[in-house]
């Protein structure tokens, strides 16, 4: 096809259009198909061909500047002939002819399906220009309404669509919260301040106004017995329940008042407040609590017991949250502490500071002006425990031993302190050295506010000095010791090691012995030859009246008696030793040693003790354990001596000792031989019993032999002969059982063929039954399906041809026979007529 550009020539189709431009009057009209249109030199196409504008129904499009129309629709031209136009004008065409777009004409919006609103749907309008709606009603520009559903929206010029909405759904125990964009009123027909915000309850679909806006759906609080809710008000207003509320007040809405509650737009919502239960054993102390007029009391409490439930009020908490009733024993107290004047059970007046103790059995609330400072329970004791007492109000401190005892309101328990030495040492005596693990385990500290008790050892003794009354008393073993809060043990500061050093043992109580303690003392002879003595002492104290206390008091006298005594008699002997010589010391070392201890008598024997009067300590025995010179030189012709005497004494020892092994020797050597001639004797009497035995035991070897050959062949014989026998009788059960096992197997065979030829007889005889049963059933269905009068039609349809052949010639004959001969009737006619012939 040309193109109609070089050509000229434009072949428009029905429902296309042109526009064309005059350029000499510089004009564009409208050339509407169907036509063929000849472009001329002075003529230019501006669109075109182009399709016209087909609205179909429920839709329309937006024309921009369109063109002028009088009252009849139809164009207007101007005096030089070009289509006025309604210039920055839209014009909205729904669904009509098809229509060309006029030069100068913008097709704005393209052909769009009208919006159709479902229920509970709107569109949210608002005009641009002042019109009148339909309803005669003056609309102005800026002003905003609704096109609620359902319906097709058909849009106009002067409204633009600004939203879509949607009706909130509103369920039971549901509220949507609205605002005001503007002043308005509401569909309830109240009017509304511009921002201000409302709730509407109105279950179901709701469709907010063009002014209104949805800030959110509230959902109700469900409010039970155990629930309630906790309100604050966001300004002053009056409530649902006709109360009026102030700004910042709060309050709780129980179940009572409503069993769903929505919140209001001036009520904000603090919480859910659970409700306090307390049984019959609980009680609890509201702070702050809320008076009968509905305002907190601040600073003052209020006490609930149980049984019973409660709601805590906006600004009231519970003390200490809730409480158990105090439930007291026996042996069990309860000290209070008043805060505030009260008078207690009516009667007994309290005053601020005071302190009384409540004792069981019973049970116990205390009142909201008390407090509970301590719970107490008696301590039991054992007539040997105990404790330390002391007043609060006094400062006297005492101990109580052996009772149970309850502290009363103004005494406490004292803790006594003990030197370190001291504590040490109750904590060794508590161990038990013979027991490895137990000095391994952990001793738990202790408890100061006992008594400190100490067990006395059997025959021991200690010191126990009260500062009160600055009087020491002495206690002998076994004993049990209990200091009073103003006593204290006397420590006992001994020398220890060897040689002796001075306060190497503490102890708390002394042994009243016999006890033993070594020393080693360096003492020097007259020829200036040094030894070294280790020396062991038993010793014991004697008291003879533990009643008199002047006796008695001597024990403690000196402190260090170990080292006091280990000193003296080290000074004694020293002092004896320093006028003899080595040699005669060495012979007679204990006689000198233990005269110049103990001294002699008037007889010039040696006295058996030593008696120190000052502490009443005695020495009994002096042990030297050993002698040592100190000089190296000394000491070693010392040891050549010793070693010279040692080999002297185990020389003789030796040729001793050889002499009774050869005496020994000889003698075991004649008991050996003695026993060998003996043991020869005895074994020839066993050879010759041997002999003997061999010898029977080859003739009965002999004759046995001989025997047995003979026996094993008659045995022999015999066992042939039975196996003959049995091989007989065996092999004639075996033709037998071959015998009835053949007939066995013809029988069956037998059986087996008639019964093959039984079954193959009947299945014949079945088959050919079965077969003359289908002949007949087939013969039955075949008369069925064609019938009784067509099958007599049949066998009489020839007989019936040649009668009537006969009636139609007029022939009549007569036939005679004797009956002998047969005659075929059915050929008679066609025989006399003439048999048909066959073409």
């Amino acid at each position: 096809m040309a193109d109609p550009k070089v050509t000229g020539v434009y072949r428009v189709p029905p429902f296309y259009y042109l526009h064309v431009l005059d350029q000499n009057k510089n004009v564009s009209r409208l050339e509407v198909g169907p036509l063929t249109f000849v472009k001329q030199d002075h003529e230019k196409v501006l669109v075109g061909p182009e399709r016209m504008i087909i609205i179909p129904p429920r839709h329309y499009c937006v024309v921009e500047n369109p063109a002028v129309r009088d009252k009849n629709a139809k164009v207007v031209i101007d005096s030089n002939g070009q289509v006025k136009l309604l210039h920055s004008d839209v014009d909205i065409r729904f669904a009509q002819e098809p229509f060309p777009l006029y030069p100068g004409e913008i097709l704005k919006q393209t052909v769009t399906p009208l919006k159709v609103i479902e229920p509970n749907c709107a569109l949210r309008l608002r005009a641009v220009l002042d019109f009148i709606d339909e309803n005669d009603q003056q609309i102005r520009a800026g002003d905003e309404f609704l096109f609620c559903g359902p319906g097709t929206y058909l849009p106009r010029k002067e409204v633009s669509v600004e939203e879509q909405i949607k009706a909130v759904i509103l369920k039971s125990n549901e509220a949507v919260r609205l605002r005001a964009k503007k002043e308005m009123v509401d569909r309830d027909g109240i009017a509304r301040e511009t921002g201000e915000e409302w709730l509407n309850r109105t279950i179901g679909s709701y469709l907010p106004l063009a002014y209104e806006e949805v800030v959110s759906t509230v959902k109700a609080y469900v409010l039970t017995d155990k629930k309630a809710l906790h309100l604050r008000a966001l300004g002053t207003f009056i409530d649902s329940f006709k109360h009026k509320r102030l700004n910042g007040e709060e309050w709780l809405v129980y179940a009572s008042d409503a069993e769903t509650y929505i919140p209001d737009v001036f009520e904000e919502v603090v919480g859910v407040v659970a409700v306090t239960v307390l049984n019959s054993r609980q009680y609890a102390v509201i702070i702050d609590p809320v008076g009968s007029d509905g305002k907190p009391q601040l600073g003052k409490k209020k006490l609930v017991k149980g049984e019973t439930t409660f709601f805590l009020q906006p600004g009231e908490k519970l003390a200490k949250g809730i409480q158990d009733v105090y439930v007291l024993e026996d042996d069990e107290g309860l000290i209070l502490r008043c805060t505030e004047s009260f008078k207690e059970d009516g009667t007994v007046l309290r005053n601020p500071g005071d302190r009384w103790m409540i004792r069981g059995p019973k049970d116990y609330i205390p009142a909201v002006e008390s407090e509970v400072v301590l719970r107490r329970r008696a301590t039991p004791l054992d007539v040997n425990e105990g404790i330390y007492v002391r007043d609060v109000k006094t400062g006297k401190v005492r101990s109580v031993i052996g009772t149970t005892y309850l502290l009363t309101e103004n005494e406490e328990l004292w803790e006594k302190e003990l030197p370190a030495q001291v504590e040490l040492l109750l904590n060794q005596d508590a161990r038990c050295f013979d027991d490895k693990s137990a000095q391994k385990a952990t001793i738990p500290p202790r408890d100061k506010s006992k008594v400190v008790a100490y067990r006395v050892p059997h025959n021991a003794c200690v010191q126990i000095y009260d500062f009160k009354s600055k009087k020491a008393r002495i206690v002998f073993g076994p004993e049990l010791v209990m200091l009073g809060p103003d006593e204290q043990f006397t420590i006992l500061n001994l020398s220890g090691e060897k040689p002796k050093v001075p306060n190497k043992i503490r102890a708390i109580c002394l042994l009243m012995g016999p006890e033993f303690s070594s020393d080693i003392v360096t003492i020097e002879s007259s020829d200036h030859a040094r030894l070294s003595l280790r020396l062991s002492y038993n010793w014991h104290f004697e008291v003879n009246d533990c009643n008199d206390q002047k006796e008695v008091t001597k024990l403690f006298s000196v402190p260090d008696f170990i080292g006091d005594f280990c000193k003296a008699v080290a000074a004694k002997i020293r002092g004896t030793v320093a006028g003899i010589s080595f040699d005669d010391f060495h012979k007679n070392s204990a006689k000198i040693i233990r005269t110049s201890v103990f001294g002699l008598d008037e007889n010039k024997h040696v006295k058996k003790r030593l008696v120190f009067p000052q502490n009443s300590l005695v020495l009994t025995s002096i042990d030297i354990q050993s002698v040592e010179p100190v000089d190296q030189r000394t000491r070693d012709a010392l040891q050549k001596s010793v070693q010279l005497a040692i080999e002297i004494t185990t020389n003789s020892q030796e040729a001793q000792a050889k002499h009774l092994a050869s005496r020994t020797e000889q003698e075991a050597k004649g008991h050996l031989e003695r026993q060998k001639i003996a043991d020869e004797a005895e074994a020839e009497k066993e050879r010759r019993k041997l002999l003997e035995l061999q010898a029977l035991s080859s003739a009965v070897e002999t004759t046995g032999q001989s025997r047995a050959e003979a026996q094993s062949r008659a045995e022999a014989a015999k066992i042939e002969g039975a196996a003959a026998v049995d091989q007989a009788t065996l092999r004639a059960q075996a033709s037998k059982i071959e015998s009835d096992a053949e007939l066995i197997r013809l029988t069956q065979a037998r059986q087996l063929e008639l019964h093959y030829s039984t079954s193959t007889t009947n299945l014949e005889i079945e088959k050919a039954k079965r077969l003359a049963d289908i002949e007949i059933s087939e013969f039955k269905e075949h008369v069925a399906a064609i019938g009784p009068k067509t099958i007599q039609a049949i066998a009489t349809s020839g007989l019936d041809n040649q009668v009537k052949l006969l009636q139609a010639l007029g022939i009549k004959s007569t036939l005679i026979t004797d009956g002998r001969s047969p005659i075929n009737l059915f050929n008679t006619a066609v025989d006399l007529v003439g048999a048909p012939q066959r073409q």
